[in-house]
């Protein structure tokens, strides 16, 4: 089957279904492709993210058994926006049971973007005997250098776009401002009661807020229509930045430069790793990317010179489907 502009066009999946996983979450998985074909896992953003049809776009389904996994609290898994229970050393072994549960003996390759690429690194590092390739876009690792680079008040972002980060500032009450995140943790996940519609109108408006900023940066030529659209969708809004926040204010439960430590990165290096950077990320800045590279030289990295953060954008789309091609013809 060949490629459909700069990806492959799927059709329904094939399998569907609810992974239960401890006492309180649900998983919710899809499975597009070839039933026997090539495993691969795709690991959204976020965290709070979700995964859709459209996310397949980057493998043959001649080749592939693509594997979509909405993770806790997230997209249609249950329960929705859920903190509980929910953190990156869940998450990673979610994707254990999810493979346990698939009759997977090994990903033929992880592919995450953003917040997929943290979560694919901990995945390789924690069971590297089941990563065949690794294929990562928008790198964040969760320093604390990554975390000021886009919200902080004096950063990149604010020097391009002083107008958005106002907005993103004036949401909070102004003796909060100092520190943001910290503001913004308190208003996304402060418990409400069922009945208080104008706390619950409150959490709303700080969940757009959130999300209006880094939606409006996440690109170069932003999909104004498209971002509209996602501001209007509640579930999405509440579960992106209620998870978005509680893992940054928690480091993702990572110490300070973890992934990038050479006895972590040790574990990973048999696995072909391509990343993928877009030049002008405002949301995950480029020189994690370049970190990562420099301090796995197994790596291959490939700047994007007309790019943002979004894996949408036409160029850094087109590579990641070549890339998925190359490793389709591989055996790992």
């Amino acid at each position: 089957m060949s490629p459909v502009q700069a990806g492959y066009a799927q059709s329904t999946p094939f399998d569907e279904g609810y992974l239960p996983v401890g006492d309180i979450h649900q998983l919710f998985y899809q499975q597009y492709g070839k039933k026997d074909g090539k495993p691969v896992i795709y690991l959204h953003g976020g965290p709070g993210g979700h995964t859709s049809s459209s996310n397949t776009i980057y493998f043959d389904p001649a080749v592939y058994r693509i594997v979509l996994l909405d993770q806790r609290g997230a997209g249609k898994s249950l329960p929705p926006a859920e903190l509980r229970d929910n953190t990156t050393w869940h998450l990673v072994a979610d994707i254990e049971s999810l493979r346990e549960h698939l009759g997977i003996d090994k990903w033929h390759m992880a592919f995450g973007g953003s917040w997929g690429s943290t979560l694919a690194l901990c995945y390789a590092q924690a069971h590297p005997q089941r990563v065949g390739s690794l294929v990562l876009r928008g790198i964040f690792t969760v320093r604390r250098c990554e975390l000021e680079w886009s919200r902080n008040t004096d950063g990149p972002a604010a020097l391009l776009f002083p107008d958005l980060v106002q907005d993103f500032i004036n949401h909070i009450p102004e003796e909060d401002r100092a520190d943001p995140y910290a503001a913004y943790h308190r208003l996304l996940t402060a418990e409400i009661p069922a009945d208080d519609e104008e706390a619950r109108l409150k959490r709303l408006n700080a969940a757009k807020a959130w999300n209006a900023f880094e939606l409006a940066t996440g690109s170069l030529k932003p999909d104004t229509d498209s971002l509209n659209d996602q501001l209007e969708d509640e579930p999405w809004l509440l579960a992106h930045a209620r998870l978005e926040i509680q893992y940054f204010v928690n480091a993702a439960w990572l110490e300070e430069g973890q992934l990038l430590r050479k006895e972590n990165l040790d574990k990973m290096r048999h696995i072909p790793t391509t990343i993928v950077q877009g030049r002008y990320d405002l949301v995950c800045p480029p020189k994690t990317a370049w970190d990562l590279h420099q301090a796995l030289p197994e790596s291959r990295l490939y700047f994007i010179q007309t790019a943002g953060h979004s894996a949408k954008e036409p160029a850094t789309e087109e590579k990641l489907v070549q890339v998925c091609d190359e490793y389709s013809k591989l055996d790992f």
